[in-house]
């Protein structure tokens, strides 16, 4: 999967990390069957976002007037594989709360948000959410085994 990363955020992104990491998660998905191989070609878009920006993407489609980790759109154009919009300054906050590097915080939110242009949501029903959350949770730890 290629990845377009635009920052329009103050903080500097990974992108190395960033690349590697979709790589490892597309290998895991397509392993698990979650993830065709013809949708694995596809671009995947990544904005980063600082708060108010992200902030006002979050209150405009979902009405929540707060700024969030990661949100998904799907695209319209059968080349790309969707977009991501995350915020640098929320993924730090969080990754502080969680006991995490800055970096393995952002590769959890990838995997979360790549998970929901997959059609997994765990807002729907309780069933849904752990779907969603174990298959996250399987798919991170193997990323964090072959990771230093």
């Amino acid at each position: 999967m290629q990845v377009l990363i635009i920052n329009e955020s103050k903080h500097s992104i990974p992108r190395k990390f960033v690349q590697e990491w979709m790589d490892g998660v597309v290998k895991e998905l397509k392993k698990r069957k979650v993830l065709s191989a013809e949708k694995a070609q596809r671009e995947l878009t990544l904005v980063f976002l600082d708060k108010k920006p992200a902030q006002k993407i979050n209150k405009e489609f979902r009405d929540k007037d707060y700024a969030t980790d990661v949100l998904s759109f799907d695209s319209m154009d059968p080349s790309s594989f969707g977009e991501l919009v995350m915020c640098p300054e929320v993924l730090k906050k969080q990754a502080k709360e969680h006991k995490l590097s800055f970096q393995k915080e952002l590769g959890y939110m990838l995997l979360h948000g790549t998970l929901h242009l997959l059609g997994y949501d765990h807002e729907t029903n309780e069933k849904d959410a752990k779907e969603m959350f174990n298959l996250q949770d399987a798919v991170f730890d193997r990323l964090l085994q072959g990771s230093p």
